[in-house]
């Protein structure tokens, strides 16, 4: 008869630490992103020969009709929410469908001059 203990296996390392941090460094990655918000309708820029890169982060929408978005609202009360941004904010990006009307354009941009920007960048695509 045979009383001897038989040889112990060696204790697997456990993972659950490492569990723990993956799941930490997810929390932290998704709280510290910024996700971007799906514009707001369909926008086809105009044409150009034209490839500076964009310095605004601010973006105003306007499709072919002159409806206006910006930051979830629409029409007037987008401009007065991007008259409140303009303190903060010296360059927006617009972008305008191509079948805007220049008259309607250049009333935009007369509006935006009053809400306090000095510099609008106009998102075009390259020819």
């Amino acid at each position: 008869m045979d009383l001897t203990e038989p040889p112990r296996r060696p204790r697997a390392e456990s993972i659950v630490p490492m569990i723990n941090v993956v799941f930490l460094l997810l929390i932290f990655f998704l709280m510290t992103s910024r996700l971007a918000q799906p514009d707001p309708f369909e926008v086809t820029p105009p044409t150009a020969d034209l490839d500076a890169p964009l310095d605004a982060e601010t973006t105003l929408y306007v499709d072919k009709t002159g409806r206006l978005s910006f930051d979830g609202q629409e029409g007037e009360a987008a401009l007065a929410h991007l008259a409140q941004t303009s303190a903060t904010e010296a360059v927006l990006q617009l972008r305008a469908d191509s079948a805007l009307e220049a008259t309607t354009a250049a009333g935009l941009l007369r509006d935006l001059a009053a809400a306090g920007f000095s510099r609008v960048e106009l998102v075009v695509s390259p020819k």
